[in-house]
């Protein structure tokens, strides 16, 4: 059965098109260096919202109109969800897909009841796959939504709960072992705290941290050799949650020693709600060498909570494509679009150009971040900036050839100290030219 009967492949037209389901930036057989961007982007759509998500907000019912919503089954629904999935994945020649495990399938009356429900629709996705070159990016298990997780999973005060949750895991790598996912994410929706008046923290971390020790060890008795990944986020729904952003994530990682079993899936929206860019995430992931996964979206710069909207801006998008380029790209992750048409648009051809405009937005951010790049455009400004640490007194601190005593004396017999100016406006009037230039060809 077709779910998008009017949908026809999207195909790529070039800048000067006016079709909202062509692609304008996207070529995914267009070399960007020595690789196609379909190669670099690994572009991946996001199951919850693009086939369970209704639209509804707090303040009104779900508006999305959505042909396999003709089902009242539950399992009915979610087999429907599978062929319309797949019949988009093609039309948008996307490579990937990830989700949860409650966005596949059903919750059912016991959690014996659940694993099999999901069962069901992994042989789906198994013989789905086997015909199609949709692979599966990461997946990953909602241990936030239902009522038993209010004081969490891994970090419940409840210890039914934490097994409760380990017991969704372990089903969750089995999964995705047996659909041959590349990575596997764990996002704590409600691993965190409201106060902590009532709350041990100390207990909770290292009752974290022992969860995440038992993936590592049960993927490695079943032979599940993805890569592990931490989603950072600082509140939401809980008052603080204890994957921050990335430097909180990663003292963590340090302290229990699994720096070296995880990295980070980074998305635009958390960042922002931690009050960073989403450049200084990727940045201080890939600096420390962290840089796993990306979720690709943007927030609202007047909401204050997760609007998770499709990204269109182009200067995030072409500085996220900066980062990911100096880390050599992404390796086995993606870019995931975890991303939701607005409410007011509500039909299922938005689901089509809300993608397009993402693909599109990023595959502009990295033919002008590679040109960046290749120009050395910003890193000969950077370079021309710290030169002082090149030689001299400067040489000698990188070097850790000098102590506070030689550095007092080389104090007193400076004159004056003369610095520059940051010159940060004509940097990004150069961002800018190149933004420009890019889009003119």
């Amino acid at each position: 059965m077709a779910y998008f009967d009017n949908i026809n492949k999207i195909q790529y037209e070039g800048a000067t098109s006016k079709d909202p389901l062509a692609f304008k930036f996207y070529n995914p057989t267009e070399k960007v260096g020595d690789k196609t961007m379909e190669e670099i982007l690994r572009f991946g759509v996001a199951y919850w919202h693009t086939f369970t998500e209704d639209l509804s907000d707090p303040f009104g019912a779900g508006t999305a109109l959505r042909p396999w919503d003709k089902y009242s089954d539950p399992m009915d629904k979610a087999k429907a969800r599978v062929e319309a999935a797949f019949e988009l994945f093609e039309k948008l020649g996307v490579p990937y897909f990830c989700f949860h495990d409650f966005d596949i399938a059903p919750e059912g009356s016991s959690l014996k009841e659940t694993l099999e429900n999901q069962d069901i629709i992994v042989d789906m996705f198994e013989d789905y796959m086997k015909d199609s070159k949709v692979k599966l990016l990461w997946n990953t298990v909602n241990n936030f939504s239902h009522p038993r997780f209010v004081h969490g999973a891994a970090t419940s005060n409840n210890a039914d709960v934490f097994a409760y949750a380990a017991a969704k895991v372990k089903k969750g790598l089995e999964v995705g072992k047996r659909l041959g996912a590349e990575n596997y994410v764990f996002w704590g929706g409600r691993e965190g705290y409201e106060s902590l008046l009532n709350t041990n923290m100390g207990l909770e971390l290292d009752n974290l941290a022992k969860f995440f020790h038992m993936a590592v060890d049960y993927s490695k008795e079943i032979g599940f050799d993805a890569q592990f990944l931490i989603e950072p986020k600082p509140m939401e729904p809980t008052s603080h949650q204890y994957d921050y952003d990335v430097a909180h994530g990663y003292a963590f990682l340090q302290k229990y020693d699994l720096a070296d079993k995880f990295k980070f899936n980074i998305e635009a929206n958390h960042a922002t709600l931690a009050g960073h860019s989403f450049d200084h995430e990727l940045r201080y992931a890939r600096i420390n060498g962290m840089l796993g996964s990306v979720d690709a979206n943007q927030g609202h710069p007047h909401l204050g909570w997760d609007t998770d909207e499709f990204p269109t801006d182009l200067n995030a998008t072409t500085l996220a494509m900066y980062e990911i380029l100096k880390n050599g790209g992404l390796g086995s992750g993606g870019l995931n679009f975890d991303a939701k048409v607005r409410r007011t648009s509500f039909h299922a051809d938005d689901l089509f150009k809300a993608h397009v405009v993402g693909m599109d937005s990023f595959a502009l951010g990295l033919k002008v971040a590679h040109k960046l790049i290749e120009d050395r455009a910003l890193e000969s400004i950077v370079d021309n900036r710290y030169r002082s640490f090149n030689q001299g007194i400067g040489k000698e601190i990188r070097e850790g050839k000098t102590d506070f005593k030689k550095l007092q004396d080389y104090a007193l017999r400076l004159d004056d100290i003369q610095n520059e100016s940051g010159q940060l406006e004509e940097i990004k009037a150069i961002l800018n030219q190149y933004l420009v230039t890019t889009l003119a060809k």
